[in-house]
């Protein structure tokens, strides 16, 4: 069942959405291409990083996510148990609806982070406004 803007791309990223029955946490896929979009998505201020994932689907702060990353031309996944820390909904104004999902502090979070930190280099230190600030 797709919650979220098709497998499209949405400014170099393709995200896709699967709810589980129950109270399992809920499983999404994100995709992205460009190191700009990247950029915007990088949640670099939370403890262990984040990132903001593009969703219509409604979600309440400290929901637990199933995250299915995957970066620019990398064919290697990464898994990530999150929560919900950040919130944009929809009809929200002029920001793009979505959640920003923070990293756990396993080895998932920290191969996330490194990665994404590697990818990024010196253009984290850049001005530029993002999903969340």
């Amino acid at each position: 069942m797709s919650n979220a803007p098709g497998p499209g791309t949405l400014g170099g990223v393709g995200v896709t959405a699967a709810a589980g029955a129950g109270a399992r946490p809920a499983v999404l896929s994100l995709s992205i291409k460009e190191k700009a979009a990247l950029y915007a998505a990088y949640m670099p201020y939370l403890k262990n990083g984040g990132i903001f994932v593009p969703t219509n689907k409604p979600y309440q702060l400290g929901d637990e996510v199933y995250l299915i990353l995957t970066l620019m031309d990398d064919p290697t996944k990464l898994p990530i148990a999150g929560r919900v820390v950040w919130i944009s909904p929809a009809g929200g104004g002029q920001r793009q609806p979505g959640i920003g999902v923070h990293f756990p502090g396993d080895e998932s979070g920290h191969a996330a982070r490194s990665r994404i930190e590697d990818i990024l280099g010196t253009a984290l230190k850049s001005a530029r406004p993002t999903h969340t600030i």
